[in-house]
């Protein structure tokens, strides 16, 4: 199965020798062969039946800035949607796919989720802690949509829409990644906060829980593929 990765951002270049680009990440998630659309440069599919399925990641953007790259990737979303093609969005992603499709995405009025959040997803009968890095968030599911994972900061941790999937957790990412990223943003999130999200990623002890998802992710590719 041939997924089309819509690279919403890049892995800033400090912290690309731990786990590499999040095209690295997904690689190590998910058992798919994946094309590379460099979507936060302007890159992007010229139709979507390019690929079997379509994947878009997570950014340092929110999709309600006025950048003519989210202008253009929100048109190829709906344009998937009209397609009935399969996509999942991962945190940004997942916010994408709200917004493009009539629900709502804005600042978290509870602020930052960041570290180890115990979640709900229905699909898989996970509740367990997975790791959250955002500001924004879905807060309106489009016309249709069913609300399919919570957290207690996140009402809406994953919702789907016809054949499309959002996911606000980053199960690409690993612990030690997160980790760096935090100190690297602890400017943005307030050191209380971060010390806070550190701490909660001594809960995670291995990959077994994001491994879950990712496998729910084939799955869902899979059955609509």
């Amino acid at each position: 199965m041939r997924i089309g990765l819509l690279e919403c951002d890049h892995v800033d270049d400090r912290l690309v020798a731990i786990d590499g680009d999040y095209c690295d990440m997904f690689a190590n998630l998910l058992d798919v062969e994946l094309v590379h659309y460099d979507a936060v440069n302007g890159v992007l599919p010229a139709t979507p039946d390019e690929c079997d399925g379509w994947l878009a990641t997570g950014s340092r953007f929110s999709v309600y800035d006025d950048s003519a790259w989210i202008a253009a990737l929100q048109g190829f979303v709906r344009d998937v949607a009209r397609s009935d093609a399969p996509y999942v969005g991962i945190c940004f992603g997942h916010q994408l796919l709200a917004h493009a499709l009539g629900g709502r995405t804005e600042k978290a009025a509870v602020g930052w989720g960041v570290g180890a959040i115990d979640t709900t997803i229905d699909a898989t009968g996970a509740d367990a802690p997975l790791l959250y890095l955002h500001q924004d968030q879905v807060v309106a599911v489009p016309d249709g949509g069913i609300v399919l994972g919570r957290a207690d900061h996140c009402p809406i941790a994953a919702f789907q829409t016809g054949a499309m999937l959002g996911v606000q957790a980053h199960p690409e990412f690993s612990v030690e990644y997160l980790d760096a990223l935090l100190d690297a943003r602890v400017d943005r999130i307030g050191p209380e906060l971060t010390a806070r999200a550190k701490a909660s990623l001594e809960r995670v002890a291995d990959r077994k829980d994001a491994e879950t998802i990712g496998d729910w992710i084939v799955e869902f590719f899979e059955a609509r593929g």
